[in-house]
């Protein structure tokens, strides 16, 4: 199976590749259009800022060969956020994948912290991403901004308020939580992806 990763100015990539070699795939790391449209699966993770991910994506050619993936594509933290039409994060017009907004945090009492960093439960999953999942879970997260509960929500996750800690529309899946960090539960997830 060829699994390419996006290759873009993200930082925490390095995990994911880890994680997938851990499964006994040896995954590429491309910003190639040939070379993710061949792929068998499209991860697109990392961790930045959406204003300035976005020009770089922009500027590659990569926003159009995002958009246009057939096979399973997986998006993960800011790959997840930039999945979406908008974000609050610098103002900025993301891939418009999935019809919905990010926000940010906003703290309602004195304990909430922003970013939202530790382990938190999904719960509600559907989707085949979650195949085998009968109770909430803990997975990892580290993020300030969150897309509310939408049409496309196949996971929920508490924190200030209800918010959509993962989505799926079509071909394209996405984690506001980083599975490659998340243990157990996270290698089941990314086992999940790689069995559709």
């Amino acid at each position: 199976m060829k699994v390419a990763i996006v290759k873009y100015n993200a930082g925490n990539i390095c995990s994911v590749i880890n994680a997938i070699k851990r499964m006994g795939i040896e995954p590429i790391l491309t910003d190639d259009a040939d070379e993710l449209r061949a792929a068998d699966k499209v991860i697109f993770p990392g961790q930045g800022e959406a204003s300035s991910t976005m020009e770089y994506l922009k500027a590659r050619g990569l926003d159009e060969v995002i958009k246009s993936l057939k096979q399973p594509v997986l998006g993960i933290c800011i790959g997840m956020q930039l999945m979406c039409k908008h974000s609050e994060e610098g103002d900025t017009e993301c891939l418009g994948i999935f019809d919905t907004e990010v926000k940010r945090f906003m703290p309602q009492r004195h304990e909430d912290k922003v970013p939202q960093m530790g382990w938190n439960t999904v719960y509600d999953t559907k989707s085949k991403l979650y195949e085998g999942f009968t109770q909430p879970e803990f997975v990892y997260f580290v993020h300030s901004y969150y897309v509310p509960l939408c049409e496309h929500t196949i996971a929920t996750t508490d924190y200030i308020q209800p918010y959509s800690s993962s989505l799926h529309k079509d071909n394209f899946y996405a984690t506001q939580f980083h599975p490659e960090k998340s243990g157990s539960v996270g290698e089941r997830i990314l086992k999940n992806f790689l069995e559709m």
